[in-house]
């Protein structure tokens, strides 16, 4: 069998990047001859993190509309009309088997064109709540790789494939031993440990609610390990003791997820694909700033299975310290939680979607 060609668009956030770089170490672990190309947006993240990933990349001078009156918005048109010319150039060029989106503006085009030209095409949805792009892509799409129940309320029903969402295989197979990952970040190993999780750049707040809550979680028996995020560490390094871990970025999840006994993570559909496989009870704090309120639609998916702890950040003041002391007083209640989090595990997800690019390819 030839070499597959494929191209890979998505981009704008780290949700629909790494999802993409890891559909694309798949089929290239199945063939090293495999020839991948990524198409961004220029100026977004994508352009810097899929280079370091080791593929190439291809840039759109595309953007979407903004909410608020601007030149931006101005230039929108020019900025599709020169997108879907380049589009063109690119297909013709690269001429894939297959053209793979993952969310985000450039993949609006690019599959647009793709579709018309008759090159099969899957988009991966990875939240409980299409994005747009993925929306109006759909009619054009041959499947529609989902992650969550009830997606068809958004996308044509024949088309979809619950596959879950591409994790990490370092998080997939974490076998470090729990008492090395919480000595590792000078924890103690015979104490309860809450991981806090708010992104990269970090939540501002979430991290006002651990400040706040410190001496709560000391009487609930719990040492804490807080990633606070690069713009809050100077502001919050200086509350670390030998109990309370403050670190702006934790590079090895696997070794954190490892160290935890609860969590406390905002509910990004990757972050939500990882705790399912870790399995340690949580709370999901989602954050209110994201297109359409998915994340909280996100960790309501997994609260009507009753494997998380739902708290919206307008609710934090009033019901945190409550709930929270109510979970840790209730072994059953964590147990039940981490049982039922499992179930909705994906561990296969990488290789459920490259299996319907496969066969998409040689129908």
């Amino acid at each position: 069998m030839k070499p597959y060609k494929v191209i890979i668009s998505g981009g704008g956030t780290g949700g629909h990047i790494y999802p993409a770089i890891a559909i694309a170490d798949e089929l290239k672990s199945r063939n090293e001859q495999t020839d991948i190309l990524f198409v961004g947006a220029e100026d977004r993240m994508e352009m810097q993190k899929v280079p370091e990933a080791g593929y190439p990349i291809k840039g759109l001078w595309i953007a979407g509309l903004q909410r608020k009156l601007s030149i931006d918005n101005l230039m929108l048109p020019f900025k599709l009309l020169k997108s879907f010319s380049d589009c063109k150039r690119i297909l013709k060029e690269f001429k894939p088997d297959v053209v793979i989106g993952t969310g985000g503006y450039a993949s609006a085009p690019l599959v647009r064109v793709a579709s018309k030209r008759g090159i099969p095409c899957v988009i991966q949805e990875q939240n409980s709540y299409a994005g747009i792009t993925n929306k109006l892509l759909s009619k054009r799409a041959d499947k529609i790789c989902v992650a969550f129940d009830g997606m068809e309320k958004f996308f044509p029903e024949s088309k979809l494939i619950h596959t879950g969402n591409p994790v990490r295989k370092d998080i997939i197979s974490i076998n470090t031993n729990q008492t090395k990952a919480k000595e590792s970040f000078g924890l103690k190993s015979d104490k309860k440990t809450l991981l806090i999780l708010g992104g990269s750049l970090g939540a501002k707040k979430i991290n006002e609610l651990v400040k706040d809550n410190l001496d709560l979680f000391e009487e609930l028996g719990l040492q804490v390990l807080w990633q606070c995020g690069a713009y809050y560490i100077d502001t919050y390094k200086g509350l670390e003791n030998d109990e309370v871990k403050v670190t702006a970025y934790i590079s090895n999840m696997a070794i954190a997820y490892a160290a935890a006994d609860v969590i406390i993570s905002r509910a990004g559909a990757l972050a939500i694909a990882e705790l399912c496989l870790v399995g340690k009870p949580s709370v999901f704090i989602p954050s209110p700033n994201v297109a359409e309120d998915h994340q909280t639609k996100n960790a309501q998916a997994i609260v009507n299975h009753d494997a998380a702890m739902l708290v919206k950040e307008q609710e934090i003041d009033s019901t945190f310290v409550s709930r929270f002391t109510r979970l840790m007083q209730s072994d059953e209640k964590q147990k039940l939680f981490s049982n039922n989090i499992k179930k909705l595990a994906k561990p296969n997800a990488t290789e459920e979607i490259v299996d319907v690019v496969e066969k998409l390819i040689s129908a």
